[in-house]
């Protein structure tokens, strides 16, 4: 068993965090999948992939009593056929995660900090963002950032959503836990603002959002 995290939130949303140290042969014998779920993973050529899904399938297994069903929407976003709780996933090589609740719609978001997210400045950040960056911690500041707009797109699960203009993150102290504030600004010019919490942890960055 790789479960590195379950966190229980005010809201009686749960987030449940998977360390993947097993190889794909591992997961398979440590876990159940329906064959349409098995099937689609098996479609994917990379072995990291397909153990990202099968950690996931793990996490799940971990969470809930009874064996989960797991979809997607055309979109994308996922669903649990026979449960009526919200779902949001995401993943990395290392580590999987998931956020459920009975309640209210969500985001959740996963990055590694060894990854240079120098693109993220100039295709997801706004003009007031890129002001707010310091030189010295730019690089984490770029990952909270991007996996709290990409929670929030999750969240609002629209096509076609301009990061840099319509998801807005107000400036804050980069620590190793905190709490982030946002807006989408949806076409119609109409603003929903949005709490996020974020923790860093193991050169990682968790960005999740409910409500």
């Amino acid at each position: 068993m790789a479960l590195y995290l379950r966190k229980r939130l005010e809201n009686k949303a749960e987030i449940a965090v998977w360390q993947v140290t097993e190889s794909e042969e591992e997961l398979l014998n440590l876990i159940s999948v329906p064959t349409d779920e098995m099937e689609e993973i098996m479609l994917f050529r990379s072995e990291s992939q397909r153990r990202q899904k099968l950690a996931v399938r793990a996490l799940l297994n971990e969470v809930f009593e009874e064996k989960m069903y797991l979809n997607h929407h055309d979109n994308g976003k996922p669903y649990l056929e026979n449960c009526v709780t919200n779902i949001s996933i995401t993943h990395t090589d290392k580590y999987v995660a998931i956020i459920i609740s009975d309640y209210d719609e969500l985001g959740i978001d996963i990055e590694s900090l060894e990854r240079d997210f120098t693109a993220v400045e100039k295709k997801a950040l706004s003009e007031d963002e890129i002001d707010d960056l310091d030189d010295e911690k730019k690089n984490e500041q770029l990952a909270i950032y991007w996996c709290a707009k990409e929670a929030i797109f999750k969240r609002m699960s629209q096509n076609r959503v301009d990061f840099a203009e319509q998801i807005e993150v107000e400036k804050f102290n980069l620590r190793k836990e905190g709490e982030l504030e946002a807006t989408f600004i949806h076409k119609d010019e109409h603003e929903e603002d949005f709490e996020l919490e974020y923790m860093m942890f193991d050169r990682h960055v968790l960005v999740w959002l409910v409500g």
